[in-house]
């Protein structure tokens, strides 16, 4: 199993999946030659150590992976579980014309472990937390249990 595979299972609550498209990097081949990247359709998955992770984060987007996730959670959208593809909530207020304007250009994840005594979503399984920026300039956000998409 690949850490990207273990990460969305919900195996791997110590890291972070970074998502990077095509259309926001310059040479998503050489990121994916990376040990800890794994190649998909439009672009490159990172699955990195926590801290590592958000630096590599703000690295690549020059921003706080704490502020942008916080700008996302007030905005929910809906991610699928690959962490490659949404639904923006702007592209609801636009005719399907416009529906090719609204693709990921990162995501930045993390997964929580299980905790019964937070109740909820929290007492079913661990918890994947992704953020989106859209290529529309729109951050959101979602988060589900693993391996349950």
């Amino acid at each position: 199993m690949s850490d990207y595979d273990a990460y969305l299972a919900g195996d791997r609550t110590d890291h972070v999946a970074l998502y990077l498209s095509e259309s926001y990097v310059s040479d998503v081949d050489t990121l994916a030659d990376r040990e800890d990247a794994e190649r998909v359709a439009d672009g490159v998955v990172l699955v990195v150590d926590g801290e590592r992770g958000r630096s590599v984060f703000q690295t690549i987007t020059g921003m706080s992976a704490m502020d942008f996730g916080s700008a996302a959670m007030d905005n929910p959208g809906r991610i699928d579980a690959d962490l490659v593809d949404g639904d923006c909530p702007e592209a609801a207020n636009e005719s399907a014309d416009g529906a090719d304007d609204h693709r990921p250009e990162f995501v930045f994840s993390f997964a929580e472990a299980q905790n019964e005594d937070v109740g909820g979503l929290y007492a079913d399984g661990d918890v994947i937390h992704a953020y989106v920026y859209c290529s529309c300039g729109t951050a959101y956000s979602d988060k589900w249990v693993a391996g349950e998409r």
